[in-house]
């Protein structure tokens, strides 16, 4: 059984719960390894179902947690403290969740197995970018201080995001989706290529070609289709459309280049610090709002604080340990000149 898309509501909800608990009544009956392959196709069938099991394991911990606690203070017998008409009812009610329980530790162990056997981890250095062939042929572009884990089998694609940005262009296979984990996000694709980026708060997504559909916490499904994108938090995904210069500016770190178009200083002061080891920090408010355009090299973040230079009211001044500080020149405001672009 599968969850519809962007319709869901309560009643989809309720559906897929009535699936779990039948599903799970299987695995607490002596299940075989075809219902252990249903069950785990049920579960990596939609980004809810992972959601769902999530929380099922995390009440699962919950429930060892307060069963270590109980014995560590050693509480008195059942009989000593209620009824005999409370100890039914409680032992009706502690079976029923401990059954759950157990069930839902039963899927937990098996799609564990299933699912995180054969990882493969990619990381990459700050500074550095790089391209990976994954083994369906698709293309993981992980950039500057970035780090993904890829898990394939055989009936699905599955990447987690854990820190950075990564752009994907994925090798068409209708029979095994691409899911690909941004912290509480889900975004599946088939043959489709996007952007994500993991900023402080939320997880900013670009589709350049194709369509995916995105699934963050409680929220519904949503389609994003090429020439959008998404801004995704824990609760809520807002759409956007994207200009094709926009998208350009968001992608130009694939060419290894930062594209600046009417940013301020502080906001591409951080765009540049993405590369390097030493930052460029504002050492005045001054500077901060005063804003700069042009494309260069994530490499070569001389050229840009020399653009800066040529071209605002700003000097740079070179700290011991690499880092530099950019202060106010004291000449008329340069607030809406524009740095010269790189050749």
């Amino acid at each position: 059984m599968q969850a519809s898309g962007p319709g869901s509501n309560s009643g989809d909800r309720d559906a897929i719960a009535l699936e779990a608990a039948r599903l799970l009544a299987r695995l607490n009956s002596d299940p075989t390894p075809q219902d252990e392959d249903e069950i785990c196709a049920w579960i990596e069938a939609d980004p809810r179902h992972g959601v769902a099991f999530a929380r099922a394991e995390a009440a699962w911990d919950a429930a060892e947690r307060l069963k270590s606690a109980a014995a560590e203070v050693n509480l008195p017998p059942l009989e000593a403290i209620v009824s005999e008409e409370q100890q039914r009812r409680l032992s009706r009610n502690i079976m029923i969740a401990a059954g759950i329980a157990i069930a839902f530790f039963i899927v937990a162990a098996i799609v564990t197995i299933r699912t995180f056997s054969g990882v493969d981890r990619y990381e990459t250095a700050v500074g550095h970018i790089r391209d990976v062939a994954l083994a369906d042929g698709s293309i993981l572009h992980l950039n500057s201080n970035s780090e993904a884990e890829v898990r394939f089998t055989d009936i699905g694609r599955k990447v987690r995001v854990l820190k950075g940005e990564a752009s994907f262009d994925v090798a068409h296979d209708k029979g095994r989706p691409f899911d690909v984990e941004v912290r509480s996000a889900q975004i599946r694709a088939v043959g489709t290529a996007f952007n994500v980026r993991m900023r402080p708060s939320v997880v900013e997504l670009t589709v350049t070609q194709g369509t995916v559909t995105v699934h963050s916490g409680n929220s519904g499904l949503e389609k994003v289709s090429a020439g959008s994108g998404a801004v995704i938090q824990s609760r809520s995904i807002d759409l956007t459309h994207l200009s094709p210069k926009l998208i350009d500016q968001r992608t130009a770190w694939r060419d290894q280049m930062v594209e600046l178009d009417g940013e301020t200083i502080e906001q591409a002061a951080s765009e540049f610090n993405r590369y390097r080891r030493a930052p460029i920090l504002i050492g005045d408010a001054r500077v901060s709002s005063l804003r700069v355009g042009g494309r260069f090299r994530v490499s070569d973040s001389k050229e840009f604080l020399s653009a800066l230079q040529l071209s605002l009211p700003i000097r740079a001044v070179n700290g011991e340990d690499g880092s530099v500080m950019l202060l106010y020149r004291d000449e008329p405001d340069g607030a809406d000149i524009m740095a010269a672009p790189s050749e």
